[in-house]
């Protein structure tokens, strides 16, 4: 009965995110399906998962690997998939093997990781792999990602040099404690302008993704295309077990 009456909050708050995000999309000028949300499942088990997937939802995001590649086999395939943040180059080849659904990748902050995957995705023989250029807009060491003032010449690269790869758009993650501050967020703003100027993209074409359980709606406000919740859907978090995968 515990179980059920989790997975029941989790449909319940899922519910209640979407409405938040239509009013933080129309208060911008838009409209909610404008936003992508991603609900992140990282250390949440399969059949909390599936309740959430039942009631409609098909955008799943999770972050460790090793979880990753054991969940997805046992949910739907067309379940859309994102891996979010950093991307150990070594892992590239058996996430792309081990998920052909992966929708997205959410975390390209290095030529290398770029070159690995766009290698993988050629060996499997899937189609080109939507990614995000992860860029570090608070300036924390602790943090992945690649500096602003780099963001244009690795987007260049995944854009001319990675054609198993197609570039999507920036990422950021935020400060150490995964909120960000309106700062953190014009700042992949201005990043996507500059890399729209100089490849000749739409902005449209150029996704921002930024804001999580914390500040969603903020990030919305200032152009956020994609945002990613975890705990506001699914509780909080258990890390007990994930210190030995990484």
């Amino acid at each position: 009965m515990a179980a059920q009456a989790v997975e029941g909050a989790a449909v319940t708050a899922l519910r209640t995110v979407f409405h938040r995000v239509g009013q933080a999309a129309e208060r911008s000028g838009r409209v909610a399906d404008d936003v992508r949300v991603v609900a992140v499942s990282k250390t949440k088990p399969v059949s909390l998962i599936r309740q959430v997937y039942d009631a409609g939802h098909r955008c799943f995001g999770e972050n460790y690997v090793q979880e990753f590649i054991e969940k997805a086999p046992q949910l739907p395939q067309d379940i859309h998939w994102h891996f979010i943040g950093h991307l150990q180059s070594n892992k590239a080849k058996s996430l792309i093997a081990a998920v052909p659904n992966l929708s997205m990748l959410q975390g390209v902050d290095n030529e290398k990781i770029a070159n690995h995957l766009d290698r993988a995705v050629s060996s499997i023989g899937r189609r080109p792999l939507p990614v995000m250029v992860q860029v570090n807009t608070s300036g924390e060491i602790s943090k992945s990602g690649i500096e602003p003032s780099h963001c244009i010449e690795l987007a260049k690269h995944v854009k001319f040099g990675c054609p198993n790869l197609v570039f999507s758009g920036l990422m950021t993650i935020g400060m150490p404690d995964y909120t960000s501050t309106p700062e953190n967020f014009k700042t992949l703003s201005r990043c996507r302008d500059e890399i729209c100027r100089e490849l000749g993209m739409p902005e449209n074409q150029c996704e921002l993704s930024m804001g999580m359980s914390g500040d969603f709606e903020l990030a919305i406000e200032m152009g956020s295309t994609n945002v990613r919740i975890g705990s506001t859907i699914f509780g909080p978090r258990d890390y007990s077990k994930k210190q030995q995968q990484q």
